[in-house]
């Protein structure tokens, strides 16, 4: 077992959060999901990846069931792994994106009245009875902005206070670390008062991170203020294979065929992987590229980013020159992922691109992990050097 920081991961889907943390020097020992395709298709990624299967396997069932602080053989099992692997770590963390659509506008909207709002209470339980040395809680951004989810959001912060944790959070948008796609997240990070006063930093009265000591902004690649005051291309009257020539005053590395040409998407194994409706056909014709003014049957532009990568609710996004659905090559490329990330076959294809919708975008979770990194080998703490010998980058993927 390598000596890399420890991750757990909870609500883990198909991997894709938990590949941005892998590749950037974690090591994922123990894997948390209820749904058993979303296990097979993360147990099948790995192994095409050629990554090891995490140290403590994974674990198919509710992170309710963990959290419990009545001793049940989940719970019990769990604090017995967290307990062996802090005899050869230095730092564990948790990480999860509790299931959102409790909380999003566009989707069922009933906070923690919902089952899925009840998830992020007791995602976070799970974290004050466990204390790992950190935790990353990702959610939509209706938790944050929406005020009686806000008032939820923040009952939530006060407990993670109350159990050791100095916390520090951001509004995100995908597009920013180099994504195709405009995707807004709350994120919230937490540290273990122990972990930042061994790293000799001061902690402010309000069991905040003082601003500028997490450093959010290292992995920005583009300010969202400059992302969109580019020109970028509206509507185009839609022809089937159609050619539009790149325009040269837009960032092409944030649009929609850029990702499609460098996934090499057409070539990819889950490129036959689309819905073919039995009818609708007139309909896919009639929208216009670029048009995604309406809640479904959004029409990419190819030289424009997508929009939030949502396949559930009949939101439906269509190809930007083909009269048909994206594909789930053409899907996992809108998030950023590597080219050789691959669903099984045998996956259906609601799943498919539910587990896509689900997850963070690659080149996000890349960002915020080696951001995580970067607060680690903060200069205030003195064990610099054993930390970055810890955090040595694996082999990256094209």
């Amino acid at each position: 077992m390598s000596n890399n920081p420890c991750i757990f991961s909870f609500f883990a889907g198909s991997g894709l959060l938990d590949l941005g943390f892998e590749t950037s020097g974690f090591n994922i020992v123990y894997v948390n999901e209820i749904f058993s395709p979303f296990i097979a298709a993360y147990r099948h990624s790995r192994e095409v990846l050629n990554l090891p299967s995490p140290e403590y396997g994974y674990h198919e069932g509710e992170a309710a069931d963990v959290s419990q602080l009545i001793q049940g053989l989940a719970a019990k099992r769990l604090w017995e792994l967290v307990k062996d692997c802090r005899k050869s770590h230095n730092i564990i963390g948790f990480i999860g994106g509790p299931p959102c659509p409790d909380f999003s506008i566009g989707g069922k909207n009933k906070g923690v009245l919902g089952d899925n709002g009840q998830l992020s209470a007791s995602y976070v339980e799970l974290i004050c009875h466990h204390q790992p040395d950190f935790f990353l809680f990702e959610n939509v951004k209706g938790l944050w902005r929406t005020t009686k989810h806000r008032l939820f959001y923040e009952s939530l912060k006060q407990r993670l206070q109350q159990a050791g944790y100095v916390l520090t959070e951001r509004l995100i948008n995908a597009i920013e670390y180099g994504v195709p796609q405009d995707r807004d997240r709350i994120i919230l990070t937490g540290f273990h008062s122990n972990l930042i006063q061994d790293m000799g930093i001061q902690i402010g009265s309000n069991e905040l991170l003082a601003e500028g000591y997490f450093p959010w902004n290292n992995h920005i690649l583009y300010t969202q203020k400059e992302i969109f005051a580019y020109p970028w291309r509206k509507c185009e009257l839609f022809k089937e294979d159609s050619i539009i020539l790149p325009p040269d005053d837009i960032p092409q590395e944030l649009t929609v065929e850029y990702w499609f040409r460098k996934n090499d998407v057409l070539n990819h194994p889950n490129t036959q992987h689309y819905f073919h409706p039995r009818a609708g056909i007139t309909r896919f014709v009639a929208v216009d590229e670029g048009d995604v003014s309406k809640k479904s049957f959004k029409r990419l532009h190819r030289w424009r980013y997508s929009p939030t990568a949502c396949y559930g609710n009949n939101e439906v996004h269509l190809h930007p020159y083909k009269v048909r659905r994206i594909s789930v090559s053409e899907a996992l490329a809108i998030q950023s992922m590597p080219a050789n990330f691959i669903l099984p076959e045998n996956m259906s294809l609601t799943n498919m691109f539910k587990t896509i919708g689900n997850g963070v975008p690659y080149l996000a979770s890349k960002a915020l992990a080696q951001t995580i990194i970067d607060f680690l080998e903060t200069k205030e703490w003195s064990p610099k050097e054993k930390v970055k010998k810890q955090l040595e980058l694996p082999l990256e993927f094209s």
